[in-house]
Parts: C-alpha cells; structure tokens; sequence
C-alpha cells in the first residue's frame, strides 16, 4: 500500500538530524540496537517454524537461523529433500526490525474454525491481524502476456472472472469483518481494465462504504484513453497501483517481453490529465535485472510528485519451480533494497530511515482512543514489509525521519493513549487530548524541516480533525517509499501468514492471506469458480 492509505505515517527516525552526515550518524549508532553476534559465531539459531515443500506443499518444520551475517530459513520434505534460501540478507537489520513484533487480536467472526492456517483456511483464529487491504480479482484475464505474473487465462486454459453479484458478496464479507471492517480494497486480476464495466464495480465498492478504493493495472487501458481514466475517477478510485519496473527498455524486455516504458509514461500523463493524481509506481526487483535503476525510479518518482505519490517495490516472488543456483541468482530481500536505495540515492535516503510497518501501531491506537472508534492496525509481521517518506526540497529528498523524532511521539503516544482510553469522564478526556496534541511540536525539529510543509500543522490537523485536506497536503511535496516482500514455497514462514494484512476475498465466502493465496489456493479457487477459454474473451494490448 501506498499513495494516500488509511494512515501514512509509516516512519519511524534514530532521533534529531546532526548537522554532520546523516548516514555516518547513524551508522554510528548501529551499537544501539541489539546484535546476533554474526561474527562471533558462524550459525546462530533464530526459531522454528512451519512452512511448505516447494514441491508437494504439504506443511513441514523449518529453521530461521543465521549464517556469515544472514538470516536463512532451512527445511527438510521427507520425500523431496531440503531446500534453504536466504530469508534476511541482513541480520543486524533483522534484528532491529524484531524489534516491532505487534500482537493484533484477529477477527472476532472468524471464517472458520479450522486451525490450519495454510491448508485450507480462510482467515481462523490463529490469524492475528485483520484485512488491512483486501485483494479481490475480477479476472484472469490480461492484455499482456508477462513471465512475472500470477495469472494468465491463455496459458490456464479458462476464464476466471466474478459476477457483480460474487464480488459484491465478498466486499460485504470483508465490510462484516470484527471489530474493525474493512477499509481499503484493491482490484486485480490478470489485468481489472480488460472489464468494461470497472468503473461499476468501483462505484458499488464506493457505494458500501470503502474509503480507499484501488486497482493494481499495467497501464495499458490508461495509456490509451484519458476517457477511461476519468470515468474511474467518477467512479470512485482514489489510486492507481501500476506496475512499474524501471527506466528505459532494458528491464521491461526482461520482465514484460516488450518495451513498455513509453506506455508506462503515457499512462501516467493520462492520470494527470484525468485528474486520478494518486499514482503509486510498483517495480517488481530481480537482481541482476532492475535492481541497479532502483534510484533512477525514485528520481523519476520525484520529479513527477503532482500524480506520483509513491513507490512500494516488491521483490521478485517465486511461485513456481525453480532451482536453487537460479534462486540465488535473482532473490533480493528488503535489506538489499535498503541498501541499494542508500547507495543509488548517494545517502539521501539511509538504510536507517526505513522502519517495519507495524512500527506506527502507537498512531492507530492513539487515533482510536482520541475518536472513540476502532481503526485498523497495522499488526503485519515486522520482516513482510518496510516504509519511509521522503520530501522533496529543491533538488534534494529530505526523509522524514530527519526532522521528526517518530521514535519519541510514539512511545508518548503509547504512554498517553491508555489514559484517554480509560477515562470515563468527558471533560478529563477532552483535556488529556488537548495536552497531548499540545506536546507534538516538541517532536519536530523545524530548523531541519522542509519549508515547502508547515509539518506541526499538519499532524495536529489530522489527528484534530481527521480531514482528508490535511492529508492531500501532507502528500503534495512527499514521497512514500515501501517495499513489500511476498513469500514464496521457498522461504514461506507460518508466522509471516499468521500476521499478514493484506488479504485476497473468494467466491466461496473465503478471506485468505496474499501469500497463501498465491502460493497454494489461487489455481483451486479459480478452477472452480471459471469456464473454458475460448478465442473471444483474448485481450489485444
């Protein structure tokens, strides 16, 4: 998730900017957080675990443990063998983000009672964080024929796509989630553009109360036609999620088979010119194949801060067969992103200004006890994602953790927020708020501030008044900067499932997790709920 989201802070800072480089100053501080000793001891046990066999996918232990200064995740199939693959490229970084471990309390109506979070379960008791962003796939159906994708109907031999009535059934499944409903839903596929009645399905998610409505789409459609683009927009979508996966013709060759930049451009100027100015870039990372334009794409971002909002890379997925050499070759993890955005940035943006995102947990429970009402809670597991915001200054990108101390307003919100909560007497709560909002300037430092953005202002708007004009003009001169990494059978962890957030509705009343889905659901549910493929549902690019 990115662009303007239900809560964007995703930050999280070391404490005030020095005048002195700000990635010296926190390399410096590395001796602060908590260590695994890498270089005392060859291999160091983290936890077992559960996962699958790439091969068969029945469940199996697992071991988290590190080796020369990485995190590695190893498990044995009785019948297909041991497989091991790099789980954390960094283990101090490991470390610091374990940090953030966040217990949610679930769903209170559960789908079902099975207890199996891989094998067959909608989201069950033992799933700890409700449907942050729900998935739903309207089709199977693409007009592009790319080797990275989830779905192809061609190549799967049958079509795959809802009813008005089925999708409008799943969205009321996830708006019926307890105690928090919810809120944002993306539309996806295949390619959701290839619909022609999108701009529907949009307005009815509007209609039931969806207050960030998304699609996940290659552009082509929006290349072509500013028309469709604004009919979206009146429809009721706030974001385009476009795929995204560097500059110039080299990585789309790869990855795309084709030369998509242009139209990956053209798309974008036709949000502009349509009004959808809420843009998120989406790279799909294999190293050796994008992984050196990583700064070239947040440049590129930048310079275009009036409809691109954000970034959020993702790092290659395998969700098929491949060998281990292979494996290796292209995996990429969160810290590896880290560390080429540092470098490929030349230290704008640090290592250490990202933080996991169940980090801004203390901003929901606030926000929650301040408006007497549940909000969702970014509970995700600390290793499934990372965040960060960076304002643009001249030529220069500013990263929030520069010049505001999150680190110390969050723990004043963690002191302060059970104290509002608790009090049963109006007038004392209403005080208890006054003064904790009157506290928040102490947390910036306005001298290293960006002077494009009255930040104190901003903050004690929204958690005053909630407004979605304080958050527009938050996102005027920001970038946001995520990544989330998806599992794959070959370092899936059940904790990581258990935890996850952003989740895919089903026709047979199901909520499962992104990273089950995809690794062992998505061909049954489809194949059941699909009719054969026949040459006049084809899509031409």
């Amino acid at each position: 998730m990115a662009g303007e989201t239900l809560i964007d802070e995703l930050f999280k800072p070391k404490g005030m900017a020095e005048e002195r480089d700000i990635c010296t100053f926190k390399k410096d501080q590395k001796a602060s957080f908590p260590t695994l000793s890498c270089n005392e001891q060859k291999v160091s046990h983290i936890k077992h675990t559960r996962s699958i066999c790439p091969e068969c996918m029945k469940e199996i232990d697992a071991e988290v443990f590190v080796e020369d200064g990485k995190v590695f995740i190893e498990k044995s199939c009785s019948e297909h063998g041991t497989f091991k693959d790099i789980y954390w490229s960094d283990a101090e970084l490991y470390e610091k983000f374990d940090q953030y471990h966040e217990l949610g309390i679930g769903t209170s109506n559960p789908m079902t009672q099975d207890m199996s979070p891989l094998l067959g379960c909608g989201l069950c008791p033992n799933h700890k964080t409700g449907t942050i962003l729900a998935n739903i796939d309207i089709t199977n159906r693409c007009n592009l024929n790319c080797p990275v994708c989830f779905a192809n109907a061609k190549t799967s031999g049958y079509i795959y796509e809802p009813t008005i009535e089925q999708i409008r059934n799943m969205l009321l499944l996830l708006k019926n989630e307890r105690p928090v409903p919810c809120y944002a839903v993306q539309f996806s596929g295949g390619e959701p553009t290839v619909r022609n009645n999108l701009p529907e399905i949009i307005a009815m998610a509007r209609d039931l109360g969806f207050v960030q409505i998304q699609i996940a789409t290659n552009g082509v459609r929006l290349a072509k036609s500013i028309e469709f683009a604004r009919k979206l927009r009146e429809a009721g979508l706030h974001t385009v999620y476009l795929s995204f996966d560097g500059i110039g013709e080299e990585p789309y060759q790869i990855m795309r088979g084709f030369d998509a930049f242009p139209m990956k451009q053209n798309a974008i100027k036709n949000c502009r010119q349509a009004g959808l100015t809420s843009v998120t870039l989406v790279p799909t990372l294999a190293k050796g194949v994008n992984d050196h334009q990583v700064g070239d794409i947040i440049k590129f971002a930048s310079e275009r801060l009036d409809v691109v909002k954000g970034i959020n890379f993702q790092p290659v997925a395998f969700t098929g067969r491949i060998d281990q050499a292979e494996r290796e070759n292209k995996r990429i993890t969160i810290p590896d992103l880290m560390i080429l955005v540092e470098e490929q940035t030349d230290g704008q943006i640090c290592r250490d200004d990202w933080y996991p995102i169940p980090s801004v947990v203390p901003i929901s429970r606030f926000v929650s006890a301040i408006r007497n009402k549940s909000v969702p809670e970014f509970t995700i597991h600390p290793h499934c994602g990372t965040a960060t915001y960076a304002f643009k200054e001249g030529n220069q990108l500013i990263p929030i953790t520069r010049f505001v101390d999150v680190e110390g307003l969050f723990e004043f919100f963690d002191e302060v927020t059970p104290q509002i909560k608790d009090t049963r007497s109006r007038i004392r709560k209403v005080g208890l708020i006054s003064k904790a909002l009157s506290r928040i300037p102490s947390f910036i430092d306005q001298k290293n501030a960006p002077k494009s953005i009255d930040i104190t202002k901003l903050m004690i708007d929204f958690f005053k008044k909630g407004t979605s004009e304080s958050m527009k003009s938050f996102h005027r001169n920001s970038l946001f900067l995520g990544a989330m990494h998806f599992q794959d059978p070959y370092n899936l962890d059940i904790e990581r499932v258990q935890r996850c957030g952003i989740h895919y509705a089903t026709p047979d009343g199901r909520i499962i997790p992104f990273c089950s889905y995809n690794t062992m659901h998505r061909q049954d549910v489809e194949e059941r709920f699909s009719k054969p493929y026949t040459e006049k549902y084809r899509c031409n690019a």
